[in-house]
């Protein structure tokens, strides 16, 4: 049987890592006076401010409730909505926002479980949150079989995000493998 060279599955948590250190902007909801950690300092947070932080920084604060997302980086049920919407009427694989976009989806799914736990949206938003993202992943998934099978473009290439890049280069591999298999004589 074929091995692949490298693990899918490291690979895409090598590229979550990636975008757990990336900075996203903050609100400040309730006063705090900080902590250290790792001989950084982190804070004071004066409740109504902006905060850029690293996303994994960010997240413990938010689940106590001392940050929230700002608006500019905020991604819920609507969202997803807008972009698998556009993506499924899109016949072409799309260029996200971002080359981390489904790491996002996948991190951002965590506040839309918070934000059902304490009340402050419905679950269905929930439920649509995850129907929306499942519609992304699938259009996306079905662009990226019909475009393993060809020559990826410069422009193809620059419209993957960087788990795409990783997924399809392995596909195209067994796809390649698999059908010179029972095209070639030996």
């Amino acid at each position: 049987m074929f091995k692949l060279k490298e693990d899918i599955g490291e690979s895409l948590d090598r590229i979550n890592f990636i975008y757990k250190n990336q900075k996203i902007l903050t609100e400040c909801i309730k006063d705090f006076k900080g902590f250290t950690i790792f001989k950084e300092k982190l804070g004071p947070y004066q409740k109504g401010k902006s905060y850029k932080l690293k996303f994994f920084l960010a997240i413990p604060l938010i689940k106590n409730n001392i940050l929230k997302i700002a608006p500019e980086d905020k991604f819920d049920n609507r969202d997803a909505q807008r972009y698998a919407i556009s993506e499924r009427d899109d016949l072409k694989l799309k260029e996200l926002e971002s080359k981390y976009f489904l790491n996002k989806i996948k991190e951002f799914k965590l506040f839309m479980k918070k934000a059902v736990n304490i009340g402050e949206k419905p679950k269905t938003d929930l439920d649509r949150f995850n129907s929306y993202n499942a519609n992304i992943i699938d259009s996306r998934l079905l662009k990226l079989l019909r475009l393993s099978t060809t020559e990826l473009s410069p422009s193809d290439e620059q419209r993957l995000t960087n788990s795409e890049k990783i997924l399809i280069s392995n596909i195209s591999e067994l796809i390649n493998i698999w059908r010179n298999y029972y095209l070639n004589q030996n």
